[in-house]
């Protein structure tokens, strides 16, 4: 019993280290470059593990129970598919796509000055209510109910913002499912405690993840609006690291791997 809570312990910070793969930190940097707010880059930390706990528990289970296996063309696909998501982000940050999909989708004020609802932000929360705009100052209305979307975590970051870390964590939990399974398998063979431990992993990931957003954050908040050019080229720096990463795991994967071959090398890492 003490051997098998020792493992779990040991799971648990090697999900923390598994937060720090470089693919890892790059894709959650392009998400919080343009975010200022420390508790909210935490926050994006923790729905990118949900989202990659999520895929391990589900791929990793059905293969300790199940003995299901995974092609080599299907496993190079899923972190070929990575590399695609890094270039994707890259690009995204790079053209000010990404600035305009988050005022697209995330709480925005209306171009009206006439009395209007809409979801804006007050002391770090968002909330939604009527008011007025005029010459001499703004008049806030008897608050409204806000919308059952923004609640929870929604209720901080907004949809898009929710689910896009959620998504990336996904991916990155597909592509490294396989790898983290088989290693569980080879160490414990009682399936409960395989199982167990793979859920101990990734809340380990969550701790890790969480941790490296809000210290990746912290410049970005320094910066803030005091220094424009200095915020701009973290951002491209983001989104330029992304894109040549992205492209190497893509020609790795494709090209010496064998993902575009008849006869593909693929071993899970």
């Amino acid at each position: 019993m003490t051997s098998g809570l020792a493992i779990l312990v040991i799971g648990f910070f090697l999900g923390m280290r598994h937060a720090t793969d470089p693919d890892h930190v790059i894709a959650v940097s392009t998400i919080v470059s343009r975010e200022r707010s420390i508790p909210k880059a935490g926050l994006i930390g923790v729905l990118w593990g949900c989202g990659h706990t999520l895929t391990i528990a589900i791929v990793g289970t059905a293969i300790i129970l199940f003995g299901a296996v995974i092609p080599p063309h299907a496993g190079l696909t899923m972190e070929f598919s990575v590399g695609l998501m890094l270039i994707l982000l890259g690009i995204l940050n790079l053209t000010g796509a990404m600035k305009w999909l988050s005022e697209k989708f995330s709480p925005t004020h209306p171009p009206v000055t006439g009395a209007h609802a809409h979801v804006h932000e007050h002391g770090s929360r968002l909330h939604f209510h009527w008011h007025s705009h005029s010459f001499t100052g703004d008049h806030h209305a008897e608050s409204l109910t806000p919308p059952r979307w923004l609640r929870g975590p929604f209720e901080r970051l907004g949809l898009f913002h929710a689910l896009r870390p959620l998504l990336v964590g996904v991916v990155h939990g597909l592509a490294g499912s396989a790898a983290v399974a088989l290693l569980v398998l080879s160490t414990i063979h009682q399936p409960r405690w395989a199982v167990l431990y793979l859920l101990i992993f990734g809340i380990g990931t969550i701790a890790g993840m969480m941790l490296i957003t809000a210290v990746l954050a912290l410049p970005f908040s320094f910066v803030g609006h005091r220094f424009a050019w200095l915020n701009r080229s973290l951002v491209v720096g983001s989104g330029l690291l992304s894109l040549c990463f992205g492209s190497f795991i893509c020609y790795q994967i494709g090209f010496v791997d064998g993902l575009f071959t008849s006869r593909p090398s693929w071993t899970p890492s």
